[in-house]
């Protein structure tokens, strides 16, 4: 058994307030080094911290440990403020990259809904590894779909994505893609994060917001 949160146990995703921290320069997505990385869409990857701080995508499980004690990466120099963020919540966090999501119609994102591999290798007793989403550019007829089983849309949830937007979800848990219609590609950072006490706090913290859900 693993460690889970309280906040996550009934939907399996929290909308948090919008991010009103110091702005985000588009410096600190658009300069950074891509990887080209398939997940759920056309999708290219900018890891900011890795297994082993190696410009690289690949699950930690890879490199025989959970998706914990990530390393930052070269491009981490050029992304102070989402690196002030990730360390802001305090929890202990694998990867931590950002998705550049190119346009995508709804069908595809549905086709592309997917669970992310999160607790690989990681220890019974210890805390459940979830995902955070900061949106960086201004998305607001985006969404992030969500459904407890692929299949069924009577189980399905849809977050809209304007800029700032703060999303966690257990995503080894919901099935998700995001129905970017575009014209411009979508930036969001991605962390994982372990559940835990620090966790739960930085989630207290940025609560409450107003529903997003439809």
């Amino acid at each position: 058994m693993h460690v889970k949160l309280d906040v996550l146990k009934e939907k399996g995703f929290s909308i948090l307030r919008d991010y009103d921290g110091p702005p985000v320069p588009k410096e600190e997505w658009a300069g950074l080094e891509y990887m080209d990385w398939k997940s759920g869409g056309d999708t290219n990857f900018a890891p900011i911290a890795s297994a082993y701080g190696e410009m690289e995508c690949r699950g930690f499980w890879d490199h025989g440990k959970p998706d914990k004690d990530g390393m930052w990466t070269n491009n981490a120099e050029k992304c102070p403020t989402l690196v002030q963020w990730t360390k802001n919540v305090a929890a202990n966090f694998g990867r931590v990259r950002i998705i550049k999501l190119n346009p995508n119609t709804e069908a595809e994102a549905i086709h592309n809904m997917h669970l992310d591999d999160n607790n690989r290798l990681n220890p019974d007793g210890e805390g459940w590894v979830v995902r955070a989403w900061l949106q960086l550019t201004d998305d607001p007829n985006s969404y992030m779909i969500l459904r407890e089983d692929k299949n069924d849309p009577t189980t399905e949830s849809r977050v809209s994505l304007p800029r700032n937007r703060q999303i966690v979800i257990d995503s080894e848990r919901l099935y998700h893609a995001a129905w970017h219609p575009g014209p411009e590609p979508r930036y969001a950072l991605i962390v994982s994060f372990e559940s835990g006490e620090a966790l739960q706090r930085w989630i207290e913290s940025q609560l409450p917001a107003t529903s997003t859900v439809r």
